[in-house]
């Protein structure tokens, strides 16, 4: 080799310039050229013509040098080392559990189901379906109740919704809603922050002195949060005979040995799946449940995956009856709920399938004997041991000596919850060995060697569980790792994730979750901790909290953040419960009118409804912008009624616009207050600060502009920033009962803000800002390529869109009667996630490439929607049949290739449309699902296999 052939030649390649090419798709001579087609001059010039100067932040992000992967998994490791991990034994609704190894790496750490979305296209949602279906079937028998929900929040908020839900249904006119004084703090705390703009009355009291006549309902806790163990038979059939609720929040692992609410006469039974695989995760994410009588059904919140079946008569699952009511029925819906915890939700109901009936029992029997053993000798030893019957809680009578032993205990690692001034409380769970038990008698000065030989059980004949569940056979299969392995990847390949493939939704922000940013999730000293340890055993998750919190109010112009709203719904329902406080503080609650522009998120008017307000609606001029006469007349109107404005910015018509300063000033002329959503946040980070627009108080989508990932509907965040004047009145701790509390931790779903913080410092200040310019470049680049096929519906005064786009396919029903339905279908064939259907304008597309998306993923979706077009044209211009066309017919599935053709169009046509890959083409496992046939036929637990073969004859 020649010496000169060594030559060193610079390439321009850095490999440590992360921030610019992980998260941002395009590289930047593929930016040249979409400038090109846009019509730009730079990108400088595009972002200008596109975002009012007037608007703009003067100063640049600067959070110094971005992080390099190492660099911040590093930081990452020396943050999470000051956290202490020691034994938890706190209870109170979270308990150690053992995640199945096979399920972490399968689910919890797999791309395939950590980047999906919410299933609303329900036949490239195959998967995530069944595995929620698993759940709802595995509550249900539980419970001993006919119909389950796929997830809510968390336990409280399940508490919450099950006390607004028993309010509709009950035929009781009382006021009153009775709460067993056992129940979680956190429990009592949201239900008496939800009561409050309802005008419910929480009665909280000893369950023996329930007056069934003053109450719509009641909840009880069992077993209860100090680990009574008891039966509520009698509670509820008194409720009944007055025509009221009874609601039992249960601990599903305890419902395996225990009498389950539906043969006790629950009416509604919710709790926690928690401890069936998922890591406490410092207070979460966690998928809560919610079961009710079949009667009841169509009033239960949240969503409901059923059973329905293809067009060729296969069956399918699909999301039932109220899907999206909070979008559909806006202010009268009667929940705002719309992140569920559908991730958590699927690994609980692996870990069932994977344990199985006869495995949750021996779990339950185990943890419950190493209660008793415990508590039998301490018994032994003096001590004071209540309650009578306990399943894996109990407390022991300390007298003075309560902080010595608490201190005793942590000395041997171990943490135990104080109770009242005199007692301890000690719970179990599956995780805890004989050598936990030792040094929890070592505090209380015992030394003495467990025998796990001792099966003794101290609960009542009267009390356990006689019936069966988990019947079906899935929770029977082979429970190999090599067939779970195969049973977890077969639901995956079903599914069309952004693992493959761009997820354009309009206002949903599908970008990349980064490996690096996934990472750290799985580190115990980030799982393993509990909500209730103390404060100086979670150093490291203060510090990443605070940090995180100063950044957040540095972009968005906030003075003060809560991390507790753990989704983007409760984030609205948080922001306004601050203004309605706010207000209150001021002697003004009779301030109760918000006003909400049509073009606003469809959850707004639900989370204005649920705080107490009532809306009134502003209309949107002909460009989509909020119609500032109509604004100006309604907020004049109001007067000193007028509580809050909730906009969207850039709204959701996908413009940034102008006269948004005014209609912030129109409402603190008022004395109102400025509520702005947050979901388009990908579209200012860098560029423009809420706060500075005139916004009080802003909710942030974590699980969308700050990668946190959707995992097929929830986990999510929407941490709220407010201005100094809101920030005394956030939502306080719920575990210290304070009214206002809106989940069941501190922190919300903790365990995954270590992600956007990642995000954060690994983009920098100018990362971020590019990712801003890049979404909105990528926005335009798809306006412009699909110019003349299709009209953007709204645009920008220079005729630019934010970062998202709407695209009008309304004419083409009346030219060639083709839907948005069909078009969506059609674009699954071609290997896409349809864009958002039909919001906010009926009958359109709504697209939200994001910066993530390179020019090729870009092009590839261009070039469909292109191709569709001009299967559009083929029916308008006679060349294809109305009916038997590939839009029709769409999507085909492999039954379409291989089965018989009598069409008039090609396979080749229907099967391989462009866009679609060739040799990795994404197959729908079915056709399209029969939508009404599912309301028809509501099923939502597994059906018998006998009914999969009658579906297909």
């Amino acid at each position: 080799m020649k010496e000169t052939d060594m030559t060193f030649t610079p390439t321009g390649y850095d490999p440590y310039d992360f921030a610019n090419r992980r998260h941002i798709g395009p590289s930047p001579s593929e930016m040249d050229e979409m400038l090109k087609v846009i019509g730009a001059d730079s990108l400088n010039a595009l972002i200008d013509a596109t975002i009012p100067k007037s608007l703009r932040q003067d100063e640049p992000l600067d959070f110094g040098a971005p992080l390099s992967e190492r660099e911040m998994l590093h930081r990452m490791r020396v943050t999470a080392g000051e956290n202490e991990v020691l034994t938890s034994l706190l209870g109170q609704g979270y308990h150690g559990t053992v995640t199945p190894p096979a399920i972490q790496r399968n689910i919890l750490e797999n791309p395939a189901w950590y980047t999906a979305y919410t299933p609303y296209q329900p036949e490239i949602s195959q998967g995530r379906l069944e595995a929620l279906l698993n759940y709802q079937t595995m509550i249900s028998d539980l419970t001993g109740l006919e119909v389950a929900n796929a997830s809510l929040l968390d336990e409280a908020t399940a508490c919450a919704e099950a006390m607004a839900m028993a309010h509709r249904v009950a035929k009781s006119k009382a006021t009153g809603f009775f709460v067993d004084e056992n129940c979680h703090p956190q429990n009592i705390a949201v239900m008496k922050t939800r009561a409050a703009p309802l005008g419910i009355e929480v009665i909280v009291g000893d369950p023996d002195t329930l007056d069934p006549e003053a109450v719509f309902g009641a909840i009880f806790q069992y077993p209860g949060t100090n680990g009574e163990v008891r039966d509520f038979t009698g509670q509820i059939a008194a409720l009944h005979d007055a025509k009221a609720i009874g609601i039992v929040s249960a601990d599903p692992l305890a419902l395996t040995v225990l009498k389950e609410p539906g043969a006790m006469g629950a009416d509604i039974a919710v709790g926690t799946s928690q401890r069936f695989g998922v890591p406490m995760a410092y207070g979460g994410p966690h998928a809560a449940y919610m079961a009710t009588k079949d009667a009841y059904k169509r009033s239960m919140p949240g969503r409901i995956v059923g059973v329905s079946v293809d067009a060729r008569g296969n069956k399918a699952y699909r999301l039932s009856l109220q899907t999206r009511e909070q979008h559909i029925r806006r202010e009268k819906a009667t929940s705002n709920v719309c992140t569920a915890q559908a991730l958590l939700a699927v690994m609980a109901s692996f870990y069932a399938v994977f344990h199985g009936p006869e495995g949750l029992k021996a779990i339950a029997q185990s943890v419950h004997r190493k209660a008793l053993r415990c508590a039998k000798k301490l018994e032994q030893a003096g001590f004071e041991i209540g309650p009578g019957a306990f399943f894996d809680t109990f407390t022991v009578e300390v007298g003075l000596l309560q902080k010595g032993v608490l201190h005793a205990a942590r000395s041997q690692g171990v943490n135990l919850r104080p109770v009242g001034k005199t007692k301890v409380a000690i719970t179990m769970d599956e995780a805890i060995r004989s050598a936990t038990i030792e040094a929890v008698w070592r505090a209380f000065g015992i030394e003495a060697e467990d025998d796990p030989s001792d099966t003794d059980y101290r609960l009542p004949d009267s009390i356990l569980r006689d019936s069966d569940y988990l019947t079906h056979p899935v929770f029977h299969m082979n429970r190999a790792e090599t067939e779970m392995m195969r049973y977890m990847r077969r639901l995956a390949d079903r599914d069309l994730a952004l693992d493959r493939a761009m997820i354009p939704l309009g206002s949903c922000t599908m970008k990349l979750n980064a490996a690096a940013e996934m990472i750290p999730i799985s580190w115990r000293e980030f799982a393993m901790l509990h909500p209730l340890a103390p404060e100086d055993q979670a150093r490291g998750y203060h510090r990443l909290i605070e940090d995180l919190k100063a950044k957040l109010c540095t972009i968005t112009g906030y003075d003060a953040m809560s991390m507790q709203p753990n989704s983007g719904a409760q984030g609205e329902y948080a922001g306004l419960l601050t203004i309605a406080a706010y207000h209150a503080a001021n002697g003004q609650d009779e301030r109760d009118v918000c006003l909400i522009p049509m073009s606003a998120h469809g959850t707004n008017p639900a989370s204005a409804q649920m705080v107490g307000m009532k809306v009134v609606v502003v209309k949107s001029a002909e460009n989509g912008d909020i119609d500032l006469d109509d604004f100006r007349a309604k907020a004049e109107a109001a007067g000193d009624k007028l509580a809050a404005t909730m906009i969207t910015y850039p709204s959701t018509h996908g413009v940034f616009e102008e006269t948004v300063r005014t209609v912030c000033a129109i409402t603190h002329e008022h004395g109102g207050q400025v509520y702005i959503d947050g979901a388009n946040l990908n579209a200012l980070v860098g560029l423009v600060k809420l706060g500075e627009l005139g916004g009080d108080v802003s909710h942030l989508n974590l699980h969308k502009t700050f990668a946190i990932p959707h995992g097929g509907g929830g986990p999510g965040m929407g941490p709220i920033g407010v201005k100094a004047h809101l920030a005394p009145h956030l939502p306080p701790d719920p575990f210290k009962g304070g009214i206002g509390a809106v989940s069941s931790a501190p922190y919300g779903s903790a365990s995954i803000l270590p992600i956007s913080w990642a995000y954060i410092l690994m983009m920098g200040g100018e990362g971020l800002t590019q990712a801003t310019r890049v979404a909105i470049l990528n926005a335009n680049y798809i306006a412009a390529r699909l110019r003349g096929a299709y009209d953007v519906l709204y645009k920008g005064p220079t005729g630019h869109v934010a970062h998202e786009c709407i695209i009008d396919t309304r004419p083409y029903a009346e030219s060639a009667g083709v839907t948005v339905d069909d078009i969506a279908k059609r674009l699954m064939d071609c290997g896409f996630h349809a864009p958002t259907m039909s919001w906010p304008v009926a009958g359109t597309l709504m697209v939200e490439p994001t910066e993530s998306e390179t020019k090729a993923e870009l092009d590839r979706f261009c070039d469909a929607m292109l191709a569709i077009r001009e299967e559009i044209r083929d029916i308008e211009e006679g060349r294809a049949d109305a009916e038997a066309n590939p839009l029709k017919h769409a999507p085909h599935t492999v039954e379409d290739l291989v089965g018989d053709w009598n069409r008039p169009y090609s396979r080749e046509q229907g099967c391989f449309p462009p866009g679609a890959f060739r040799v990795d083409k994404y197959w729908p496992p079915v056709n399209r699902v029969d939508n009404a046939y599912g309301d028809r036929n509501l099923v939502c637990i597994c059906p018998p296999l006998e009914d999969y073969v009658e579906a297909a004859e």
